[in-house]
């Protein structure tokens, strides 16, 4: 336990700095609405907020923008950390979505020097750069590449590219010879990750939302549908293949998102549709031969009731990633020449690991799996058994990627402080190599080290804590700790590295992750424990981290501050709201706020699989009691908190932080800042630049430190 001395001196500095005069935050006035689900009358004070397109919303974010960026400017350390992680930032390269295709790698690098990530192609000629989204875009409104799909035969590369992180991709065709693009130009096409290509690169199928209608109102997410688009020919001829509006005869939810795996030597198609944000997806058949725009003859395979969660097409087979009395995850495969569920054969049982992705190489399927924070990597060999590979490094494997026409795979390792590297895996030997696909960073977390420890929550269940920490590190409170949680979708938190990592670290701080509940760490018996009506153990699990990293001596109240970013918006809200005296700082990033309206957003309907729905009386009251913008009470000394948006946010709306916000600020006693910082020419994150990312850092951190009372960066008023 720390020293009591010290703490007591902290105490004083850190209620000092808390203290300081500061600037009011812009009046929000209050409408309130009042509205009854099933006998219970909820309060909606800031309402009118969620009107994001009324110029009254505008110019009150606007002010709040300015306040933040106003508090922010008077830290005086800010600036010399934000250069502090932009020499990091800059400290090497590396690749993300890593693909094969025609004995060529394609990957996303980030580079020193270079704001956006640029896409590359190697071969045995060595590498090209193909695309600089930082060529395209204007002064404040970047272009980034959300996603890209090469073809089969090598000949040309899809790319999704959007404005201001709003994930709105327009679909453009890069002839890989040339070096040009191609006429084609298809709009509303952001939930494309891969293209279903057919005869080598002459046609594709790909997602596409629906125009807008006379409203003028655009779909974000729902409505979708497959449209087969022969290159060369003008998109106005594309023919609309499966999902919704396609045909009377086969119904799709709106949320339902519907995608087409084809494979180069199979004579069939394989659709895929997710209901939403459901683990549990559908799949259905049709043979190539048989392809009729609306009238293709599809055969259904499975529904969400069978539990198949990913599938992989090769040739005659269909592997399919089952949790059918198997919640870690098995793999069956399916004979498409006899296509009934029922005849699929198990060809890897359910182990102690977790199965996380499946890659298919000429010669086997590759198929990901986790097990303790560590993962593994299995060979299953086309009609036969599977065999675990060794790896060279204990820690995550990312990019799983390979060539159906040829034997092996490309991967990247990486730890918590384990730099990551590209490695090549012999598809005949089994032999893992690293290449030189990217310099890594020269800057390493070599006086560092992480450790997983298993942590009590309220209910006794033992819940994961990843933390990362100087070697040797004095367990006295001192430390300045930033805890971290998500707990959504079945999603993991995986060990990743980060350089920039080390600008918190060297101030002989601590980071820390809390893997709760509503994750995928220990699979979908997880997942579901933090799930809808059960959702509250998310942040009781968070809450046990917290507690654990104080009673263990490593941080104290007064230095210890939470964060969680888009559905671990969530956590964070439960966490500061259960226990505002254990955090003397918080971030809400992006933050999923108000549950009770979030249904209505347009990315709503898909999350209603994953957070519930107010129409369900069993669901209502789990939602209210877990949705952080009703849990706010007045009168208590709530933490300080930034929380942070872009204005072009296309999955939690702007307008959700912004009531958080305003709760908060009208709400606290502390006297503790809340502050609202926007970008306004980012969204969720993805496709956020270096320098978004950095400056972003900069701005949490260092109201971080200033709420924790570290030297240099005490408010200057």
């Amino acid at each position: 336990m720390p020293h009591r001395p010290a703490l007591l001196t902290l105490l004083a500095v850190t209620a000092s700095a808390a203290t300081a005069p500061l600037p009011a935050p812009p009046a929000t006035p209050v409408r309130n609405v009042v509205e009854d689900y099933f006998g219970t009358q909820v309060n909606d004070p800031y309402r009118w907020l969620e009107n994001m397109q009324g110029a009254e919303f505008k110019t009150w974010l606007k002010a709040q923008a300015n306040h933040a960026e106003t508090v922010l400017a008077t830290l005086p350390g800010r600036s010399a950390l934000k250069q502090r992680l932009t020499e990091l930032a800059d400290a090497g390269e590396n690749v993300a979505d890593l693909q094969q295709a025609a004995g060529r790698l394609f990957y996303l690098k980030t580079e020193p020097g270079r704001n956006g990530r640029r896409l590359y192609v190697r071969d045995g000629r060595g590498e090209r750069l193909l695309l600089d989204p930082d060529t395209l875009g204007t002064a404040g409104a970047h272009i980034a590449i959300d996603w890209y799909s090469p073809s089969p035969d090598g000949a040309l590369v899809a790319v999704g590219l959007s404005a201001s992180g709003s994930e709105d991709s327009e679909l453009r065709l890069l002839d890989l010879a040339s070096g040009q693009w191609l006429p084609e130009r298809i709009s509303r096409a952001g939930l494309n990750d891969s293209l279903g290509w057919l005869g080598g690169s002459k046609r594709f199928i790909y997602n596409r939302l629906p125009a807008a209608g006379a409203d003028g109102v655009q779909e974000r997410y729902n409505k979708s549908a497959t449209w087969l688009h022969t290159v060369g020919q003008p998109v106005e001829r594309d023919i609309a293949l499966f999902g919704y509006g396609v045909r009377a005869d086969q119904p799709f939810d709106i949320a339902d998102i519907s995608h087409i795996r084809t494979d180069p030597g199979s004579p069939y198609l394989v659709a895929e549709v997710l209901h939403g944000d459901a683990v549990e997806r559908s799949y259905y058949v049709a043979s190539i031969a048989q392809l009729a725009g609306a009238a293709t003859p599809w055969q259904r395979i499975s529904t969400p009731a069978d539990k198949t969660a990913d599938a992989w097409l090769h040739g005659d087979t269909l592997y399919l990633h089952s949790l059918l009395d198997a919640p870690r995850g098995k793999v069956l495969a399916l004979n498409l020449k006899q296509p009934q569920l029922a005849q699929a054969k198990l060809v890897l049982p359910q182990g102690s690991h977790v199965l996380r992705q499946a890659a298919v190489a000429r010669e086997a399927l590759y198929v990901r799996a986790s097990e303790g924070g560590v993962d593994k990597l299995f060979k299953l060999s086309h009609g036969g058994t599977a065999r675990e590979l060794a790896l060279p490094v204990a820690g995550t494997l990312l990019g799983l990627a390979t060539d159906v026409a040829r034997s092996g795979a490309v991967f990247k390792l990486e730890g918590w402080v384990e730099p990551p590297r590209v490695y090549r895996l012999d598809g005949k030997t089994g032999v893992v190599r690293a290449t030189r696909v990217f310099k890594p960073a020269t800057t390493r977390l070599d006086g560092y080290e992480a450790r997983r420890v298993m942590v009590k929550s309220h209910d006794g269940v033992a819940v994961p804590l990843s933390i990362m920490a100087a070697k040797g590190i004095k367990l006295d409170g001192s430390h300045p700790t930033i805890v971290s949680g998500y707990g959504a979708y079945g999603i993991s938190m995986e060990a990743r590295y980060s350089a920039n990592r080390l600008a918190w670290l060297e101030r002989d701080g601590v980071m820390a992750v809390c893997h709760v509940r509503g994750g995928g760490e220990f699979g979908e018996a997880w997942h579901r424990a933090g799930y809808i009506q059960t959702k509250a153990n998310t942040a009781k699990d968070f809450i046990a981290c917290a507690e654990w990293l104080v009673q263990q001596g490593y941080t104290s109240p007064a230095r210890l501050a939470g964060t969680g970013g888009s559905a671990g918006g969530i956590t964070i809200g439960g966490a500061i709201t259960a226990r505002p005296e254990l955090f003397a700082a918080a971030q809400s990033a992006v933050g999923v706020s108000d549950l009770l309206r979030m249904e209505l957003t347009p990315n709503g309907p898909p999350n209603i699989a994953e957070f519930g729905t107010v129409k369900n009386p069993e669901h209502f009251p789990a939602m209210l009691s877990n949705s952080p913008y009703h849990r706010i009470k007045d009168g208590v000394a709530y933490p300080a908190v930034i929380v942070t948006t872009g204005a072009n946010d296309p999955r939690v709306d702007a307008w959700m932080p912004a009531k958080l916000t305003a709760r908060l600020q009208a709400a606290s006693s502390s006297g503790k800042p809340v502050l609202l910082r926007v970008d306004y020419d980012g969204g969720h994150g993805r496709g956020s630049t270096k320098a978004q990312q950095v400056a972003e850092s900069a701005d949490v951190w260092s109201f971080f430190l200033w709420q924790m009372g570290v030297a240099g960066f005490a408010h200057v008023h």
